[in-house]
């Protein structure tokens, strides 16, 4: 177990994690929580969202705290980084930052793509080297680890949203940076069930339920199924998010979902695999996204553009449609 040492880290806190995102959010979470415990309370914390996007990938310059972490991400090779966890395969931009990361040899930082989720991650490292207790995170935790390793018992549970924990999935997926940024400080202190049926979950949820069904209607009209490839274009109508399972449900026997969304905040092409067909994936998700600058795992991933690059996230979609059509990468 490492020692806990209290330093003068802590006063200013930045908390960088893979925004509009469950997984990341709880991450943010999770350690806050661990940072409280070795570190000592923050006078003032700081909830920085990240997307994967074309180009560098995130200025380091965000990370402008006197303790800053980042989770659910991308390395940085920034000497401000202080801590850092995350799961995706694509967690470094380059063999360089590899090295470097290994160089560093860093006790606060911890890199482990055999996890479901980076939220268990965060447990297990803050119990086995810090001697932390994130126990009161423990429903959500489960929840952190089905969502993102996709470990639904149907496509029925991943779109009808019966379970508080996906109707929270849904308000996260598609709400403001800001809305989720004041969210994080409620896991681990109420219930998931609590979260949800107060506000503004509750009323927003609602809406966002509504649109949802809507888009189970848009995606039935735009998808296009060729062979095991399903590639949907929903940029007719802005949007910032949508449910990513929506394609399977519909269209069972695709293995593969490509789809193109825009809104007034980005464009994004989610790729993912089916999870129920989850034996006849051939591509690294993660692989295909990087080239891009997105990222994710070996079964989904993603590539996110600035707002108004509409007809290149079509082309970025068309191009890993095409390479997921082959039956070998």
């Amino acid at each position: 177990m490492a020692q806990r040492t209290k330093s003068a880290f802590g006063r200013r806190r930045v908390i960088a994690y893979h925004g509009r995102c469950f997984d990341g959010a709880l991450s943010a979470a999770l350690v806050e929580a661990l940072l409280d415990a070795v570190e000592g309370p923050a006078a003032a914390t700081r909830y920085r969202p990240l997307a994967h996007q074309q180009g560098r990938g995130y200025d380091a310059r965000l990370l402008a705290g006197d303790c800053n972490a980042v989770v659910d991400f991308k390395y940085s090779t920034s000497h401000r980084l202080h801590w850092w966890f995350d799961h995706h395969k694509s967690g470094f931009r380059s063999p360089r930052q590899r090295a470097h990361f290994e160089a560093r040899r860093s006790p606060q930082m911890f890199f482990a793509p055999e996890y479901p989720s980076c939220s268990m991650l965060i447990h297990d490292v803050a119990r086995d080297r810090f001697g932390v207790d994130l126990g009161r995170f423990g429903e959500t935790l489960r929840w952190a680890d089905l969502i993102d390793s996709a470990r639904f018992s149907s496509a029925q549970q991943a779109v009808e949203l019966t379970e508080p924990a996906l109707q929270l999935m849904t308000y996260i997926e598609a709400s403001s940076d800001a809305e989720v940024n004041a969210l994080i400080p409620r896991f681990g202190r109420e219930s998931l069930a609590a979260i949800v049926a107060g506000e503004p979950v509750h009323g927003t949820f609602e809406r966002l339920f509504a649109e949802h069904w809507r888009n189970v209607d848009r995606v039935r009209a735009a998808a296009r199924l060729t062979g095991q490839v399903l590639l949907t274009d929903l940029t007719a109508t802005p949007l910032d998010g949508i449910n990513k399972f929506i394609g399977f449900y519909l269209f069972p026997d695709a293995v593969y979902s490509v789809a193109v969304i825009a809104g007034p905040r980005r464009a994004k092409v989610a790729v993912g695999t089916n999870p129920w067909r989850a034996g006849s994936r051939r591509h690294d998700i993660a692989a295909l996204c990087e080239p891009y600058g997105g990222g994710g795992h070996a079964a989904v991933g993603a590539v996110t553009l600035p707002a108004g690059q509409t007809a290149e996230a079509l082309r970025v979609a068309r191009e890993i449609a095409q390479q997921l059509a082959r039956s070998t990468p």
